[in-house]
């Protein structure tokens, strides 16, 4: 794997001209342009990966810099600001919570300011997707409201109008002609929900070294009770949990370079991790950019992942889409001729610009817990065996910040996210065969792992990967194929206590 030294920059310039993520410009200038040279070399030397696993790493227990959490360990545990807000963010913080909280209602209602729910929707607020700003699961049975959970939909393009748009980036995906882009199982009264999401199971027994067994559950989805007619034949079915809010501010406060920098199409480098990044047209400059949010990496920044929310969670509009019927097509007449909840009188669509504001605010600013038990001996050993697998190909522990983001609370911080925010091969176990902008179907953006031993404290479930699947970190791991096919392995062959180890060493971020 490159590291942040550049060693394939040459390489990946004339790639990345090619695609127009960059300007033609000389190769050196690839490198950071936040830093002078000698925060360079500190930089590059605090972000190496260590090889000493006999004790915990300087400011390791302070897995985001100084906007870390270090309140008590709670069900609260991921919906703390960071810590670092001036007075006025603090402000900025809570009016953003009590926004991301709101319940919205259809229109016509007395409550005008939280008008324009729907017409169809997964979610009336984003805390019901988001549960205690955490981890979302799948229903319990078929007969629950998914909820924290959804199925995106699309169709393979057709027309050469639809390639196109694909080719240049202008539309990610086609989506299904008559329900649109994700399915929508809940709708305001008197007009029918979409359909809905039903999921079965089967489970396969794996041996693990030293006697032990783990049973994976394979699910398959279809859906039913559909309300507007018959799905396109080739639809494609993706299925999403909602993924945990904090330290979103400080990923998109990763520096480009650095991401860049670990991109390895042809593993260059023989480890077999070849990762790439995903291709995020951005409509304001032509050019594309790193996508670093969803699944597949399919949202550049907090905002616009925050405004495609509104619009296809919700069914609310932004300044950003203003789609006053959220995800309604042409075949759904009913659904369009439902009243919205745009009013001029304050501002620009039904979640106007202050409040998709706020709610960005918030969204960048939900902290990252401080680590535990950073220097206890088994977690040591964990992390080592973590390390010495490969797991840290893709699950990168460390970056610094730009020293020039655009708030001064997440600029030059030292941050643990474990993750290096690129596209992957997880193999054919996992894929959805759909593929989304540059993703393919087996592809997925590697997920940050800190805080992801304070699931079942915040969210009182342990179902990982992107549909929940995974009802422990053990599945998860074993679930793990494609590039990471080899790290799977040697847990595979691990002794049970060196699994153990590698767990409590997970539980501990």
């Amino acid at each position: 794997m490159p590291t942040s030294s550049g060693k394939h920059l040459p390489f990946f310039y004339a790639l990345l001209i090619g695609i127009g993520l960059v300007s033609n410009v000389n190769a050196t200038s690839l490198q950071r342009d936040d830093l002078n040279q000698k925060d360079l070399e500190r930089v590059q030397a605090i972000t190496k990966p260590t090889s000493d696993f006999s004790k915990a790493e300087a400011y390791e227990k302070k897995s985001a810099g100084a906007p870390t959490s270090k309140k008590t360990v709670s069900s609260k545990s991921f919906s703390h600001s960071s810590a670092n807000l001036s007075f006025e963010g603090e402000r900025d913080f809570k009016l953003g919570n009590s926004l991301f909280k709101k319940i919205w209602v259809s229109s016509p209602s007395s409550t005008k300011a939280s008008d324009g729910l729907g017409p169809l929707f997964n979610a009336r607020s984003c805390q019901r997707c988001h549960l205690q700003d955490g981890r979302g699961h799948p229903p319990e049975s078929n007969d629950d409201l998914a909820t924290s959970m959804f199925l995106r939909l699309s169709v393979p393009a057709r027309t050469e109008a639809e390639k196109k748009a694909l080719r240049s980036g202008e539309q990610l995906r086609i989506v299904e002609p008559t329900y649109g882009g994700q399915l929508q199982d809940q709708a305001v009264t008197g007009l029918p929900a979409e359909g809905k999401m039903r999921i079965s199971y089967e489970e396969e027994v794996i041996l693990l070294n030293g006697g032990e067994s783990v049973s994976l559950r394979k699910p398959s989805y279809s859906v039913d009770e559909l309300a507007y007619g018959e799905m396109d034949p080739d639809v494609m079915l993706s299925p999403r949990v909602a993924p945990p809010m904090i330290g979103l501010g400080l990923l998109e406060a990763i520096h480009e370079q650095d991401l860049l920098a670990l991109v390895d199409p042809e593993d260059k480098d023989n480890n077999g991790i070849s990762g790439k990044a995903s291709l995020i047209l951005n409509p304001e400059t032509g050019r594309k950019e790193i996508g670093r949010f969803g699944w597949k990496a399919s949202n550049r920044t907090v905002h616009t992942q925050s405004a495609n929310a509104f619009a296809g969670d919700i069914g609310l509009s932004t300044p950003d889409i203003p789609a006053h019927w959220g995800d309604c097509t042409s075949n759904q007449p009913k659904c369009l001729s439902q009243p919205h909840g745009s009013q001029k009188n304050l501002g620009n669509g039904e979640a106007p610009q202050k409040v998709l504001d706020l709610v960005v605010f918030y969204s960048k600013n939900l902290a990252v817990p401080a680590r535990r038990n950073v220097s206890d001996p088994e977690v040591l050993k964990g992390k080592e065996l973590f390390y010495k697998s490969g797991c840290v190909s893709c699950h990168q522990p460390k970056f610094v910040t730009r020293r020039d983001a655009d708030q001064k609370e997440l600029a030059f911080q030292l941050i643990w996210p474990y993750s290096d925010l690129l596209l992957h091969d997880m193999g054919e176990g996992l894929s959805d065969n759909r593929p989304v902008g540059n993703a393919t179907g087996n592809e997925w953006r590697t997920p940050p792992l800190w805080g992801i031993g304070l699931t079942e404290k915040v969210n009182g479930h342990t179902y990982f990967l992107h549909d929940g699947r995974a009802r422990n970190l053990l599945e998860a791991i074993i679930w793990h194929g494609g590039e990471a096919q080899a790290a799977r392995n040697k847990v595979v062959i691990m002794s049970p206590e060196e699994r153990k180890s590698l767990i409590t060493f997970l539980e501990s971020l």
